[in-house]
């Protein structure tokens, strides 16, 4: 079930691969997720020291956060990997001119995940063709619908 998803990632980048990590998250935030209040929009992904982080997502803390806690909605997460997939994406990243975005936040299991994309940026010409056969694919699926 999916809680929040990036659709600015598939129209600034060709997604090569996905790989799915957990996130580090305080109670407060894990309670402003499962009531929807999460934005992926502008947050990207790092890696720093051989460990993985979530910059910029932000998380609205609800008004019935702790006294004693004062949330910061766009803080730094670290995101769970296994060593291999951390090794993998490092060399990707550092070598071959890859970036990681944040694609989708959902449920697996009870459990909060981030589905991070492995992604090549897009030039401008890419975007139009895109959108030009998007466009295309839904005025084929209007004639079939419309013919049936």
């Amino acid at each position: 079930m999916s809680i929040a998803q990036n659709k600015k990632a598939f129209h600034d980048y060709f997604i090569e691969d996905k790989y799915e990590a957990g996130l580090m998250l305080a109670g407060w935030e894990v309670k402003a997720i499962r009531a929807s209040r999460v934005q992926l929009k502008e947050a990207y992904v790092v890696i720093k020291n051989g460990e993985v982080f979530l910059i910029g997502a932000h998380i609205s803390p609800l008004a019935t956060a702790s006294t004693h806690v004062h949330p910061d909605a766009t803080r730094s997460r670290k995101l769970l990997l296994h060593a291999e997939e951390i090794s993998k994406l490092i060399g990707k990243v550092e070598r071959a001119g890859y970036t990681l975005v944040p694609l989708d936040m959902h449920y697996t299991r009870g459990r909060i995940k981030l589905e991070i994309g492995l992604a090549k940026g897009k030039k401008q010409h890419d975007k139009r063709q895109s959108a030009k056969e998007r466009e295309t694919d839904r005025e084929v699926q209007r004639a079939m619908r419309n013919k049936v």
